[in-house]
């Protein structure tokens, strides 16, 4: 993600604070939008990824101004309204307006348990992977202008392929309108101090799941 949806490392924020003991859920409506998401997605028209874009394009100041699941639920009716299963005017009066678009649910009510279980992104790879545990591997500078896993805060640095992770599902091209296209992905360590500073915990070591389009030879 590009902008201030990608909040890592960035400064201004304050502390992350830890909440002890939280619970699940700080009030009934967010479990509700938890369910409506794990529901409508049934339909099978978008994944995690698409999801996941339809947050980052909140306008900026209703990003930072919302909880986790207002974002989830502000992303969820974009992604409804794209694909035409409501319509603004029934988003505004609570309720529905004319019949409900029929969709196509990819999953049968008696396996409804499945809506709980993340499905497998792994896909046949096309070509041998290009880098190796070991590897050193610069993070390309890049700057797409819609979703992509690569944190902005390693972009242009150096770290070692730890392990190989497989092939999976690339979530760039995804939102793109690209298709899967499959790419090998890696665990990659980067050490704190030069993401950071020399002044970071010299301890500190900070790993990314990054896909082989992230990455060039150091």
């Amino acid at each position: 993600m590009n902008g201030v949806h990608d909040m890592g490392g960035m400064h201004g924020f304050g502390p992350v604070r830890e909440e002890l003991n939280e619970p699940v859920f700080h009030d009934k409506w967010e479990g509700r939008v938890y369910a409506m998401s794990r529901v409508t997605g049934l339909a099978g028209l978008w994944n995690i990824d698409m999801m996941r874009a339809s947050q980052e394009m909140l306008p900026p100041q209703v990003y930072l101004a919302s909880s986790y699941y207002e974002r989830w639920e502000r992303g969820l009716e974009q992604l409804l309204l794209k694909h035409g299963l409501v319509t603004a005017e029934e988003i505004a009066a609570g309720h529905a307006r004319a019949p409900a678009k029929p969709v196509n649910s990819s999953i049968p009510p008696s396996q409804a348990n499945k809506l709980f279980t993340r499905p497998s992104y792994a896909r046949p790879a096309t070509a041998p992977a290009r880098f190796k545990p070991g590897d050193r591997v610069r993070a390309r500078n890049i700057n797409p202008p819609t979703h992509t896993r690569l944190p902005r805060y390693v972009r242009g640095h150096v770290g070692t392929v730890e392990a190989v992770r497989g092939c999976h599902v690339f979530p760039d091209a995804v939102v793109a309108g690209q298709g899967e296209d499959p790419h090998w992905l890696y665990t990659v360590v980067f050490d704190g101090r030069d993401l950071w500073g020399p002044e970071g915990d010299p301890t500190s070591k900070i790993s990314v799941e990054a896909w082989e389009p992230y990455l060039e030879p150091a």
